[in-house]
């Protein structure tokens, strides 16, 4: 562990919240791929649509159009809309240049609610039984549970893969929100996402310096929590090839630093314990 960057006061520390994706929850690169392309293959057969190898490149010509288009707008991707578009690409649909936006209504005309919603879920599924459980997550929420609430707060596409693994994890009784970007309207590093969280925690209006945020990401966690008057602690491990939007980006030259800087969430037992809550 290391406590570069600003001294944190353990004793000021009323709740910690939680990034999922490469915090809690390494995302392999492998098991990603290995998940996308069963549900490509299960969506063609179920559907009748021509060849899974298609609806893996029209799924990444849509994720890349998305990552762009809302990502960097400030809005969460839409998994029902990509899936949507790439069934209808799938049927003919042609797409538009990356330029121009889609056409939804001519999408939705095209591609069944129905279907849709049932892609959506058997992709929910897979993610949630072909990424492992990491066996160190629990004893830390355990721990750290005994003396503040913990909350998720996590930029996700859907809500109901957090929620389920969650579930799967046994983690339910550790968490006193999940508050996911999907739901919010809002992604990291808007201050908005944070302040649903204080909501969520019952803590609007505490004071600044209160809440504890953890990531792996510097410029939505680490830069987003401090801007919302948080204390942000990063997580230094790297997960190499990580699939999900935003994994190694390097903050911005005016982002504000971590906190604290941590090599394991094992790190942050002695962080708080040794300082409990005031």
């Amino acid at each position: 562990m290391s406590d570069s960057g600003r001294a944190v006061d353990a004793t000021a520390i009323r709740a910690v919240t939680f990034d999922f994706g490469d915090t809690l929850v390494p995302v392999p690169a492998a098991a990603f791929r290995s998940i996308v392309a069963a549900t490509a293959a299960e969506v063609s057969a179920r559907l009748g649509l021509d060849g899974a190898d298609g609806f893996l490149e029209d799924w990444e010509s849509e994720r890349s159009r998305q990552w762009a288009e809302d990502v960097a707008e400030g809005r969460e991707m839409d998994l029902e809309r990509r899936f949507a578009r790439v069934i209808a690409r799938r049927r003919g649909l042609a797409a538009p240049p990356p330029a121009l936006r889609w056409d939804d209504a001519a999408v939705d005309a095209v591609a069944d609610r129905v279907e849709v919603a049932w892609a959506v879920e058997r992709y929910r599924d897979r993610w949630v039984s072909g990424v492992a459980v990491p066996f160190d997550v629990a004893p830390v929420l355990a721990r750290l549970a005994t003396d503040r609430p913990l909350a998720i707060l996590s930029n996700w596409p859907d809500a109901p893969t957090i929620d389920l693994f969650v579930e799967r994890a046994g983690w339910g009784p550790y968490f006193a929100a999940v508050v996911v970007s999907a739901r919010v309207g809002a992604i990291k590093p808007d201050v908005a996402i944070f302040r649903t969280a204080e909501d969520a925690l019952g803590m609007r209006g505490a004071p600044a310096g209160t809440i504890l945020h953890v990531g792996d990401d510097r410029r939505a966690d680490v830069a987003g929590a401090r801007r919302a008057g948080w204390r942000a602690a990063w997580l230094r491990r790297r997960n190499p090839g990580s699939p999900l939007p935003g994994a190694g980006l390097d903050p911005d030259p005016d982002d504000p630093p971590a906190d604290v800087e941590i090599d394991a969430l094992s790190d942050l037992v002695p962080l708080l314990a040794r300082l409990p809550a005031g």
